[in-house]
């Protein structure tokens, strides 16, 4: 999967889970101003790993800030 598909189901994801709209997600968009907590984090990485078939390394999750670190960390897990 290329990056701008991963982008797009991770964008397609964070929209879903944290009811925004999906054109609002872009790469340099903070969890943190959408007003996610721990718990919402946790509820889309579990999303993100069920909907790509891979399993996200936990030193790679403590870094995860914003929709560009989720979609690298899922390029880095391919």
């Amino acid at each position: 999967m290329d990056r701008n598909e991963i982008l797009s189901k991770v964008a397609a994801l964070v929209a879903e889970t944290l009811e925004v709209d999906e054109e609002k997600v872009t790469e340099s968009l903070a969890f943190a101003d959408l007003g996610a907590d721990s718990f919402d984090l946790l509820e889309l990485v579990t999303a993100f790993e069920d909907e790509v078939g891979l399993t996200l390394e936990d030193d790679a999750l403590e870094d995860i800030q914003t929709v560009a670190d989720v979609v690298d960390a899922i390029s880095d897990a391919q």
